[in-house]
């Protein structure tokens, strides 16, 4: 990969992030470019879950250290951890969001009425990584998951995996990644003391999950041995445009969690029977994610993700204030443009707007004023016609309809 390629680079030279050695390694600071496409993300994804009966909440970024003792992190996690003591007491900044939706589904009590729950959050998590291993957004010490569990009856357990499977597809989809390989991660049978769980449980948790990806048509490669001590799981692997494949999805079993902490529902026949649980990311890491998103479009965003739709520029101060009422009807109607008012030549101006990759340009000049039209160019094809400004948007919102692709 060419350095210009480089999501270090691309971030740097199109305002997305930036990491300062002064706030420290692996800590990333979105600026307002990055931030915009980041919410726009984060706003598909939360129509998405919230379409597909998921609940979204939000948790604190620490807990007590009893928290994280009882969910097992302090005995297998603590050297990723960060713990410090105050006022006596002992906390963490939170490495997972799973303890946080385990409290809220014991925080009343349930019945098999109410399953499955799924419960969504864009929680950020702090985990310690060595100084050597940081690498731009790849790597870093603090970062957002798009996590999710879900709670359900051994019944429910295949339709939930399916349904998490068929969401994966349709948001990396959306956001242009539709070639993807499959890995189901098994337990070694011969090591069985390593894993959580009866050997039952482990030949049921996996055939359900080799069942859904076989009822899906989706083929898939067995890693034996693979799976945590907890419990089995799907991972998703995204291909890029440069033919890289990338993990983030992850559809994972877990044995421990509801038997730490004691989870129960009333089921049909009155008595108490514990819940199942699936821990679900699909763009994993969103720092991550975004990286790989920056490498996959060389900065090139499609027109609904891009920081900066339209770029307005005009050819004199003479048209100057006609421009500035271009810009504003397109922000009026939620397009995200800016006004280019430096003293500089149009040329110098388009030149420019190509280096930022903004998907379109408006130029307004004489012939502008005439027809009461605009010329429009697209990044890295050139002129595209004349338009009214409603053409205009109509435009940019098809491209923001169409298929994905780089």
């Amino acid at each position: 990969m060419s350095s210009s390629s480089d999501h270090r680079v691309l971030g740097r030279r199109l305002g997305l992030f930036s990491i300062d050695e002064e706030i420290g390694g692996g800590l990333v600071l979105w600026h307002p470019k990055g931030d915009t496409t980041r919410r726009i993300i984060r706003g598909f994804w939360e129509e998405e879950h919230l379409k597909n009966g998921y609940q979204l909440v939000s948790t604190p970024h620490i807990a007590r250290g009893e928290l994280w003792t009882t969910s097992g992190h302090m005995d297998y996690y603590s050297e990723n951890m960060y713990v410090f003591e105050k006022d006596g007491e002992t906390f963490v900044v939170k490495p997972m969001n799973c303890p946080f939706h385990v409290q809220i589904y014991r925080s009343e009590p349930r019945s098999y009425r109410e399953l499955p729950i799924r419960y969504a959050e864009w929680g950020t998590v702090y985990r310690y990584e060595r100084s050597g291993t940081l690498h731009g957004l790849m790597r870093v010490r603090g970062f957002t998951q798009d996590d999710a569990h879900i709670f359900c009856t051994k019944e429910q357990l295949e339709e939930e995996v399916s349904r998490a499977l068929r969401l994966a597809q349709r948001i990396l989809g959306r956001l242009g990644f539709t070639e993807y390989k499959l890995d189901l991660s098994t337990r070694d049978p011969e090591r069985a003391d390593r894993y959580m769980g009866s050997g039952d449980e482990w030949e049921s948790a996996q055939g359900a999950l080799r069942g859904v990806l076989e009822k899906e048509g989706l083929r898939y490669t067995e890693m034996r041995g693979e799976a945590t001590f907890y419990g089995p799981k799907i991972d998703v692997k995204i291909v890029d445009s440069s033919g890289r494949e990338w993990q983030c999805s992850t559809i994972q079993f877990d044995f421990n969690l509801p038997k730490r902490f004691d989870l129960t529902y009333t089921g049909e026949d009155g008595r108490g029977h514990l819940p199942l649980m699936i821990h679900r990311v699909l763009l994993g890491s969103i720092e991550r994610f975004f990286g790989i998103l920056v490498e996959h479009y060389q900065g090139n965003f499609p027109a609904w993700l891009a920081p900066t739709q339209v770029m307005v520029l005009y050819v004199s101060e003479k048209y100057k204030p006609r421009a500035c009422e271009v810009h504003e009807d397109l922000t009026a109607l939620e397009i995200r443009s800016e006004l280019d008012e430096r003293a500089s030549t149009v040329g110098y101006k388009i030149r420019e707007a190509e280096t930022r990759k903004i998907p379109f340009m408006v130029v307004y000049g004489g012939r502008e004023a005439e027809t009461g039209r605009l010329s429009v160019r697209r990044h890295g094809v050139g002129e595209i016609g004349s338009m009214t400004l409603e053409e205009l948007v109509t435009r940019i919102e098809l491209e923001g309809t169409a298929e994905p692709g780089p």
